[in-house]
């Protein structure tokens, strides 16, 4: 994902040809982020509550990253008004979260056929919805340009499959006796502080690129 997001910083800048991240690889890689994060977030979900639903965390972590898509909204409007972010990951995960407790105790078969049905609306349902209000849903004719736009359909589907596969798929902890305190710390803060890491990163990255900007031509 950072190197993702610092190829299209470079484009930003113009150190990069406008729209290399949009074609070939780089189109490919972007939409293989977002789906990792989204299953992830499926899978997570039905660990953190699948033996008991835990309400208080749960409406915290929900609270968490509603605020946090309401910051990207209003940062990407203020640099971008004409593509700014409406609907984008942060978004999606926490609609999803909402909806994932409707679906918490689905069996897994059923969970992970219902994330097929979904994924097929998309070529098989006509568009519902003709304003650009509802084109979160997926389902609208009517979509406003945007930086990162993932709606429910099809991209529900990752989630509820990520909750599929918590419940089919035994997982197990991983042995990690005998490893490093220090490395299993490094290598476990990114997971326990996506959020942030999410957050910060790209205005680190745009500060530090334009930065560099200003620095003397040798």
């Amino acid at each position: 994902m950072i190197v993702f997001h610092f190829a299209r910083d470079l484009e930003i800048f113009g150190y990069i040809d406008a729209g290399t991240t949009l074609r070939g690889g780089w189109a490919l890689s972007a939409r293989w982020i977002a789906g990792t994060f989204i299953v992830l977030s499926g899978i997570s979900f039905v660990l953190a509550h699948g033996a008991d639903m835990r309400w208080q965390a749960w409406a915290r972590r929900v609270f968490q990253i509603t605020l946090a898509a309401a910051l990207v909204s209003v940062a990407t409007y203020i640099a971008f008004p004409d593509r700014f972010v409406y609907f984008g990951i942060l978004h999606l995960i926490a609609v999803s979260s909402i909806l994932g407790v409707v679906l918490l105790h689905l069996p897994g078969l059923v969970l992970l056929v219902l994330a097929g049905l979904i994924l097929l609306m998309q070529s098989t349902v006509p568009d519902l919805f003709h304003t650009p209000w509802l084109a979160w849903t997926g389902l609208s004719t009517s979509i406003r340009p945007s930086l990162d736009f993932l709606p429910l359909v099809p991209w529900f589907s990752g989630f509820v499959a990520g909750m599929a596969a918590a419940k089919l798929i035994p997982l197990a902890k991983l042995d990690v006796r005998g490893a490093p305190r220090t490395l299993i710390a490094s290598m476990s803060w990114p997971g326990r502080h996506s959020l942030a890491v999410y957050l910060l990163h790209q205005p680190l990255l745009l500060g530090s690129i334009w930065l560099f900007t200003k620095l003397p031509a040798w």
